[in-house]
């Protein structure tokens, strides 16, 4: 009894030890990332605990109907969309595959053999023909004594969980681009339309000086000055529509739909969307899917520590056969054929002229390396949310004071338009008015623009609705 009773001691002791994992547990290093307590402008006192519920379908606050669909359409048959999709798969398939090294492997075999041996034997005589018939099952188990195997799915389980992070990073910034370029050809749709009419407005002009200097009114200059505007005014026309073709090109190449035409529209049309409290900077943290990815990546390099360290120690493998065998095929189930086994192996490193070592101060290195990348992300989170806010506050007081602008261009227009009319003043005065008005015009615009697109960085700084139920530290469990 005392070897069954040895035997049994001797695999109870690494079964009791399978409670424990080499390498470090993960802790998230809050306290090393060291932001300030607030925004530009962000009072410390009104701020929120918490990132607000950013709209998960933020773009829909510009209004816009067919800026909706271009931005589904991109989420749902755009390459990158469909490659994120495809790497979350691969990631899930990868996580499986390191979990089933924690089970058992179990096979199935059969097989049928003939041979002859040429040596005598206390069995079988010289020479004689000896059929063996076999099927049964056979299993393996490696006993993950030192957590080798658990950290290694804690690493793939850690991967994949950033690999979605990543593809909701791919979303998010997918939405914001096309959004851009649609604001763009909204832009250039509303440059079109300040354009014509300044073409407009100068081709009557142009006809206007042509009668006059007919009748004796004004000079050859007058009109020179009238044909050359009208021209120059042309120009930026084609200019505008090349442009235009251009930016639509692109806004089809992001949504996955080469040669799209959109029908044309007004930037002037758009609202500006209610600009959404920041919260604390802390909260990034949970928000943005890119400082998960960061985390994430983190905790993998800091389970494949353990994974290094265990395969410095023993490994020990359970393994063990069930079947039937037998020379005749008709003698295969009968109770005498059963045949069995049942066994333990142990592997231990002894020279591998320091692979392994270098190993684990490879790996503890990339965990560094990881360390420092998540830092750089909450900062570099910081300072887009940052920038968005200080960009939106400004462009919207640039807006109000060229609107401003715009008006008094306008009545200068008018008044110089009338001296004009009333042979007070030459053309050139109408001349620079109308530039005047027209560049007016257009600042206003280009301004409007980069307040919507300053909108749309905000949002995608403050992770545009994303939310997630998880949070990265579950994947270190």
């Amino acid at each position: 009894m005392i070897r069954p009773r040895l035997t049994l001691l001797a695999l109870a002791i690494p079964l009791a030890l399978a409670g424990c994992a080499l390498g470090p547990d993960y802790q998230r290093p809050d306290a090393r990332v060291a932001l300030p307590d607030s925004y530009a402008g962000e009072p410390v006192a009104g701020a929120l605990t918490t990132t607000p519920a950013v709209a998960g379908r933020w773009w829909t606050l510009f209004g816009d109907t067919q800026l909706d669909a271009l931005v589904d359409q991109a989420l749902t048959s755009s390459p990158d969309a469909l490659t994120a999709a495809a790497r979350v798969e691969e990631a899930d398939a990868v996580l499986r595959q390191v979990n089933a090294a924690l089970l058992p492997q179990i096979d199935a075999n059969a097989g049928i053999s003939r041979s002859r041996s040429i040596l005598p034997n206390a069995v079988e005589p010289t020479g004689l023909l000896r059929n063996t018939n076999r099927i049964g099952l056979s299993t393996s188990f490696e006993l993950d004594v030192w957590g080798r195997l658990r950290r290694a799915s804690e690493a793939a389980r850690a991967q994949a969980l950033g690999t979605r992070y990543t593809s909701e990073t791919v979303s998010l910034s997918l939405a914001a681009s096309v959004t851009q370029a649609y604001l763009n050809l909204r832009a250039l749709d509303a440059q079109l339309l300040v354009n014509r009419d300044s073409v407009s407005s100068q081709a009557k002009s142009t006809q206007l000086a042509r009668v006059r200097f007919d009748g004796g009114y004004v000079s050859q200059l007058d009109v020179q000055q009238a044909e050359g505007a009208l021209a120059t005014y042309t120009a930026a026309q084609v200019q505008l529509e090349k442009n235009r073709a251009l930016a639509e090109s692109l806004l089809g190449l992001l949504v996955g739909q080469p040669g799209l035409k959109v029908a044309a529209g007004d930037l002037r049309s758009l609202p500006v969307p209610p600009t959404p409290p920041a919260g604390l900077p802390s909260s990034l943290l949970e928000a943005r899917p890119d400082v998960r990815k960061a985390e994430t990546d983190l905790i993998a390099a800091n389970a494949k520590i353990g994974v290094a360290k265990a395969a410095l120690f023993p490994s020990i493998t359970l393994t063990g056969s069930l079947g039937r065998e037998s020379r005749d095929l008709s003698d295969l189930f009968s109770p005498a054929a059963a045949v069995w086994s049942i066994g333990a192996g142990l592997t231990q490193p002894i020279f591998e002229g320091g692979r392994l070592r270098a190993q684990v101060e490879q790996v503890s290195a990339q965990q560094k390396q990881s360390l420092e990348a998540y830092r750089k992300s909450v900062q570099t989170a910081f300072r887009e949310v940052n920038d968005a806010l200080i960009t939106v506050r400004q462009n919207g007081d640039s807006e109000v004071a060229l609107g401003q602008a715009v008006q008094a261009a306008k009545r200068s227009l008018q008044l110089a338009q009338a001296r004009y009319d009333s042979g007070y003043s030459p053309y050139l005065e109408v001349l620079t008015a109308q530039r005047t008005s027209n560049d007016a015009t257009l600042a206003w615009v280009q301004n409007r623009q980069a307040r919507l697109s300053s909108s749309v960085d905000l949002f995608k700084a403050l992770g545009g609705g994303w939310k997630d139920g998880n949070a990265p530290q579950a994947a270190a469990r």
